[in-house]
């Protein structure tokens, strides 16, 4: 039943392909990955296989490559991707020897996979559970890790009609996952090798953090003002923001919006009421005189945090907020919109008061005006978001001393 549910799933991609930008680039990428192992592979070397459906998982797992590049330099890295959105960004990632996309899990793909990448260790970022490649890794030999993966009542493993699939977890070396609630589900269907380790992502962050850009341009802008810095902001996020900004000129404003594109940028600053500047466009000269930077570039958003006083994480008016812990790791409170029930970094910023969840331009002003007005708010809240980041980091030094190089 599962084959011929992938082969039915790589029929639709195939289809869709034809008239779509995203699974055609899927479709092209899948065709290349065996020329690509074949050409760059090292028969002498011995290979950690990663492997990421996407950009997020990848970012959780990346700590993890980065600490074994340092510590282990003698493992040669083949990072795999199954999604063009991670494996588009990150295909010349400097910490990978190798960067391909994984081939759907056929039988045959997973034959032709394992006899050229030939793995001595593997790893699986999250929600990663392909029934075919663990079969084949576990027939090997081959050690495999579940790392940050989350379990929740409603996965086919634990409904009666899972019983079939839940034997894939046992395939597994080791998982690490992210709280003690998935170690008893996995503990209610007979899954024991479990490691409570929590989420790799907050290691990533200060990770960012002790490595954030200087960015003189942004620090000049700044000055003595106190800041708010909105990043990966949308249309919806904008339009409240924005308004509150321009009736107060004694704080100024960062926007990185989440697209960068000339249509946005000019719907941006026709709401602006006050002087404003694009990043591209700024010098010494002039990025003080404007009270508002528009940042029309993409890759500074981690390290701009950091001149804020105050944060907006956007997507809430959407599909759903973006990355709140790369503001909060800078120890200032993150503000956000009201769709964010499914993130729990989200959720549990909102428990220990670091993040404030907004529903309209009316939330927005109360809050700020808050904050602006009382110091000691405004720092308790900033304090308690860094803490939540330092709180729960630890996890890549729990995996790396379980794991036997």
């Amino acid at each position: 039943m599962y084959n011929i549910a992938i082969y039915v799933y790589l029929f639709a991609v195939k289809v869709v392909a034809l008239f779509k930008e995203k699974p055609s680039k899927m479709v092209k990428g899948h065709r290349e990955v065996f020329e690509i192992l074949r050409n760059k592979i090292d028969r002498n070397a011995r290979y950690i296989w990663f492997h990421a459906a996407s950009l997020g998982e990848f970012e959780q797992g990346r700590p993890l490559i980065e600490r074994i590049r340092k510590e282990y330099p003698e493992y040669k890295i083949l990072q795999t991707f199954f999604s063009p959105s991670g494996y588009e960004v990150r295909k010349n990632y400097e910490g990978a020897d190798i960067v391909c996309y994984l081939p759907f899990d056929t039988p045959g793909n997973v034959r032709k996979f394992m006899e050229l990448a030939n793995p001595c260790m593997a790893f699986f970022i999250k929600y990663e559970f392909w029934q075919n490649y663990l079969n084949a890794l576990y027939e090997k030999g081959i050690p495999v890790y579940s790392v940050s993966s989350i379990f929740r009542p409603n996965q086919i493993f634990f409904r009666w009609y899972g019983k079939d699939y839940r034997k894939v977890l046992k395939k597994f070396t080791h998982l690490f996952v992210q709280n003690e609630v998935s170690k008893q589900l996995l503990a209610g269907i007979g899954v024991d090798k479990v490691t409570v380790a929590g989420d790799t992502r907050f290691d990533r962050v200060l990770d960012i953090c002790a490595a954030a850009k200087q960015l003189p341009l942004v620090q000049k802008f700044k000055g003595d003002a106190l800041t708010f810095v909105a990043g990966s902001s949308w249309g919806p996020d904008e339009e409240i923001f924005i308004q509150y900004f321009n009736n107060h000129p004694e704080v100024k404003l960062v926007i990185a919006p989440h697209v960068v594109s000339d249509g946005h940028l000019k719907e941006i600053i026709s709401k602006l009421q006050c002087t404003s500047i694009r990043y591209t466009q700024a010098t010494e000269e002039n990025v003080s005189d404007a009270r508002c930077l528009i940042i029309d570039c993409y890759g500074l958003l981690s390290s701009i945090y950091r001149y804020g006083e105050i944060s907006y994480v956007g997507g809430g008016f959407g599909v759903g907020i973006h990355n709140v812990l790369e503001a909060a790791v800078y120890g200032i409170p993150v503000v956000f919109g009201p769709n964010n029930k499914k993130f729990r970094e989200a959720q549990h910023l909102l428990e220990k008061k670091g993040g404030f969840e907004i529903k309209d331009y009316k939330d927005f002003e109360c809050l700020l005006d808050k904050l602006l007005a009382d110091k000691t708010y405004l720092e308790q809240s900033g304090k308690a978001a860094g803490d939540y980041v330092k709180h729960n980091a630890g996890a890549l030094d729990k995996i790396m001393q379980s794991i036997p190089f």
